[in-house]
């Protein structure tokens, strides 16, 4: 079996878990050679660590997170070349035989080799051994092993990596919660019944270096199991402008189901009058549960709280989403209202959503609005409500605080 087939096998790049690439090849490994044991350990200070382990037996020493001193370890003494990589009978070898660890695991037979990283450093040993001798064990075993663990090497280099970048996203993600590290920006919302301003939808704003979008902050942060901190965060930042807007406007946040269903959200807004927040679900993220979520929503809808449907057009959901999760708005994605006035397909679907607005008396609000052709064809679709760069862009509420008094004619005659 040469390099090729194995990379064939377990390609490194491919879009699946190390852990569980790790353990198909040990599995592998253990059945080729007709062992009991397989593990990969790794070297840390004086301890040989287990790291992962495929086993027919029920030893309890060899698990996962256990560890030995390193010294009296046949990892070390092979890493040290002060034993061959095979050993057929370890009763017959004079070092093995007195070493307490080949009675303790019940050792028979046993081939090992390390796992150099790309640098020369020793990560640890991949090895595998059974109970009783085995004199069919050769040198091409030991290729064969000597592979796998090239092969080992490159997932568990990648994968010490991956921890590194998670450690550096974590700290920074933390870091942000911390000092509270979250701006936001306000983006109008105008009606185009009375032309005038309706609400500022909130939106995140992340000052750390080296820049990235909030769409990665809040990624990564979900990822690592901060999301929803992050985006409590962000809601309380929020919140903290709430008495600085006229009375008569909304102010729209975003979320996720799983923060509703959680309960975090109505504890951010235990102490808040809702009658001017409007919560935006992304039509992205799927509802499993429609009863629980009605459930966690309704205290918050009692208080005044109406719920707005985001990226309406854009995601996988249907008519039936807006009807369980019983919406106050539909938002029309920017992908269905960019050159509304010039794709039919886009008109249509869009016409769609109108009058099935209309028909359940649900607000219809497009974002994205950029030119003036796609607003004056929403006129005629009947939308309810625009947003978009031509009608402002995002910006600090010392910058948007103007808008509450501007009229939509006000300003498009900038």
């Amino acid at each position: 079996m040469d390099r090729q087939f194995i990379d064939h096998i377990f390609d490194p790049n491919e879009e699946t878990n190390v852990g569980a690439k790790l353990l198909n090849l040990l599995a592998l490994v253990r059945k080729h050679l007709d062992m009991e044991v397989a593990f990969i350990s790794e070297f840390v200070g004086n301890d040989r660590v287990f790291k992962l382990v495929d086993k027919q037996t029920s030893s309890s020493t060899v698990c996962v997170g256990n560890s030995d001193v390193i010294k009296e370890t046949y990892c070390q003494k092979i890493a040290d070349n002060q034993l061959d990589p095979i050993i057929t009978d370890t009763k017959a070898n004079p070092i093995t035989n007195v070493m307490p660890i080949t009675k303790e695991l019940n050792i028979g037979c046993y081939i090992g080799v390390p796992i150099v990283l790309s640098d020369g450093g020793m990560y640890g040993t991949f090895c595998c051994y059974k109970s009783h001798p085995d004199d069919s064990l050769n040198g091409r075993d030991l290729t064969f092993l000597t592979l796998i663990s090239e092969v080992a090497a490159e997932l568990i280099e990648k994968n010490v990596q991956f921890e590194m970048l998670n450690k550096d996203a974590k700290l920074a993600i933390e870091n942000v919660i911390k000092t509270k590290g979250i701006d936001i920006y306000f983006q109008p919302i105008f009606s185009l019944n009375t032309n005038k301003i309706s609400g500022f939808e909130a939106l995140s704003r992340f000052t750390s270096i080296p820049y990235r979008t909030p769409d990665i902050w809040f990624n990564e942060a979900a990822q690592l199991g901060l999301g929803e901190p992050l985006e409590m965060l962000a809601i309380q930042n929020t919140l903290d402008y709430i008495d600085k807007f006229d009375k008569a406007t909304y102010i729209s946040v975003n979320t996720a189901p799983e923060h509703i269903l959680s309960g975090a959200i109505a504890k951010v807004f235990e102490q808040i009058d809702c009658n001017q927040i409007v919560l935006e679900l992304t039509e992205h993220t799927q509802v499993l549960d429609y009863p629980a979520m009605r459930e966690a929503l309704k205290p918050l809808r009692i208080k005044g709280m109406r719920l707005a449907i985001d990226d309406a057009g854009a995601g996988f959901s249907s008519f039936q989403h807006i009807l369980e999760l019983e919406a106050d708005i539909i938002k029309l994605d920017i992908s269905l209202t960019q050159n509304i006035n010039k794709e039919r397909s886009k008109y249509l679907l869009a016409k769609a959503l109108c009058g099935f607005a209309k028909a359940i008396n649900c607000i219809i609000l497009a974002e994205g609005v950029e030119t003036q052709d796609e607003l004056d064809t929403l006129r005629v679709l009947g939308v309810d409500k625009v947003q978009g760069y031509l009608l402002g862009r995002p910006a600090p509420f010392e910058d948007v605080v103007k808008y509450q008094t501007t009229t939509l004619l006000n300003k498009l005659s900038e």
